[in-house]
C-alpha cells in the first residue's frame, strides 16, 4: 500500500460506511484492482480507519451519547448477536472477505431489496406524518432484532448500515429512526472489530513500520471528514427520497462486476 491507495481507501469508507451500499465490498472491490486487496495490512488499514468513521457519528450526535444509560444499555443488546456470531465465524468470514464475486453477488441481491423496502413499510412513514413519535420508540426486544438484522452484513457486500436499518422499519421504525440507531450501533461494532483486528495482526506476529501508522492516522481523519458529510446528506436524502437509488446503484455495479469478471479479466486474480 501507497500514500495514493490510503487516501483513496479511506474517502471510500467515508462515503460508502453509512450508505446501504457495503462500505466493506466497496472496499474489496477498490483494493482488488489496486492489487492490494491480499496484504494484511490492507485487510488491518480497512478496519481500523472505521475509528475515524464512528468519530463522526459521536461529533455529530454527541448530545444522544449523554443522554442515559438506557441508551447505551440498548446498544450493548443490539450488539451482542455480532459478538457471538463474529467469534463463532471469525474464519468463514476472512475467507469471504477475499471474494469479489460473492461482493458482487450481495450487491445485487440488496439492491433489489432496497428497490422494495420503501413499498414494504410505507406505512411506517404514513404513520409518522399523523404522529411524529409513533415510530421512533426503541424498546429491548427491537434493539436485539435489530442486531440479528446487522449480522447478516458479515457476508461483504451486504452493507452493515443497510441490513440493520431495514431491521429496523421491519420493527416499524420510520427510515430517520431506524438509520440513526444503525449509526449509533456502528459505534460498539467497530469499535469492537477494530480492537479484534488489531488484536489478530500483532497476535501473528505483525508490526507496523512509521509509514503505515501514518497511512492509519491519516486515514482516519479522512475517513471522518467524508463521513461527516456522507451522516448528514444521506439522513437528509433519506427522509425524503426514500432508498430506490442506492437498489440501483448496487445492482448496476454488481452487475458490473460479474461483466468484468467473466469479458474482461477474472477479479479472483487480482
Amino acid at each position: 500500500m501507497d500514500l495514493l491507495d490510503a487516501i483513496i481507501l479511506a474517502i471510500i469508507e467515508g462515503i460508502t460506511e453509512y450508505l446501504p451500499v457495503s462500505s466493506t465490498g466497496h472496499m474489496i472491490i477498490a483494493s482488488s484492482f489496486m492489487k492490494i486487496a491480499s496484504d494484511d495490512f490492507t485487510k488491518l488499514f480497512t478496519i481500523v480507519i472505521q475509528l475515524g468513521a464512528i468519530l463522526a457519528v459521536v461529533v455529530l450526535y454527541w448530545k444522544r451519547f449523554f443522554q442515559s444509560m438506557d441508551f447505551y444499555y440498548k446498544l450493548l443488546v443490539a450488539f451482542i448477536p455480532a459478538v457471538i456470531l463474529g467469534l463463532l465465524l471469525n474464519d468463514v468470514i476472512d475467507g469471504l472477505l477475499e471474494s469479489p464475486l460473492i461482493v458482487a453477488t450481495s450487491l445485487i441481491i440488496g439492491g433489489f431489496i432496497l428497490l422494495k423496502v420503501d413499498d414494504w413499510f410505507a406505512a411506517n412513514e404514513i404513520e409518522d406524518e399523523k404522529n411524529p413519535t409513533a415510530h421512533t420508540e426503541i424498546s429491548y426486544a427491537t434493539a436485539l432484532k435489530i442486531g440479528f438484522f446487522q449480522c447478516l452484513a458479515m457476508i461483504p457486500g451486504t452493507s452493515r448500515s443497510g441490513a440493520s436499518i431495514v431491521g429496523g422499519m421491519t420493527q416499524k421504525l420510520n427510515r430517520k429512526t431506524a438509520a440513526e440507531f444503525s449509526f449509533f450501533l456502528a459505534v460498539p461494532t467497530m469499535f469492537g472489530a477494530t480492537a479484534k483486528k488489531l488484536f489478530d495482526y500483532y497476535n501473528a506476529g505483525f508490526e507496523l513500520n512509521s509509514d503505515q501508522i501514518n497511512y492509519l492516522i491519516l486515514g482516519n481523519v479522512i475517513a471522518f471528514i467524508v463521513s461527516l458529510i456522507a451522516i448528514k446528506s444521506f439522513i437528509d436524502y433519506l427522509s425524503k427520497k426514500g432508498f430506490k437509488i442506492f437498489g440501483y446503484y448496487r445492482i448496476v455495479v454488481g452487475i458490473a462486476l460479474f461483466v468484468i469478471h467473466y469479458f474482461i479479466f477474472p477479479l479472483t486474480t487480482i
